[in-house]
């Protein structure tokens, strides 16, 4: 099990990291805040999930949605 969450993470982080990476120029300040509160969600959920003895992938994906409303809202 701890094998598996282990690897899970760490594609999910590296999947993260290409996406971070893959061209992120000519963005508006909202759109902006969007990307970042995204990133930042689903690695918070990711790890908060792990803590909790969850599914790290559900709690990645619930934080990316979350971050990214954060994100859409505050950076208006």
């Amino acid at each position: 099990m701890t094998r598996t969450v282990t690897r899970t993470t760490t594609s999910l982080l590296a999947a993260l990291a290409i996406f971070g990476l893959a061209g992120c120029t000519n963005l508006n300040h909202q759109q902006q805040s969007m990307l970042s509160g995204g990133a930042i969600g689903a690695g918070a959920g990711a790890v908060v999930s792990v803590l909790a003895d969850g599914n790290p992938v559900i709690g990645a994906l619930v934080g990316a949605g979350a971050g990214t409303a954060a994100g859409a809202i505050l950076g208006r």
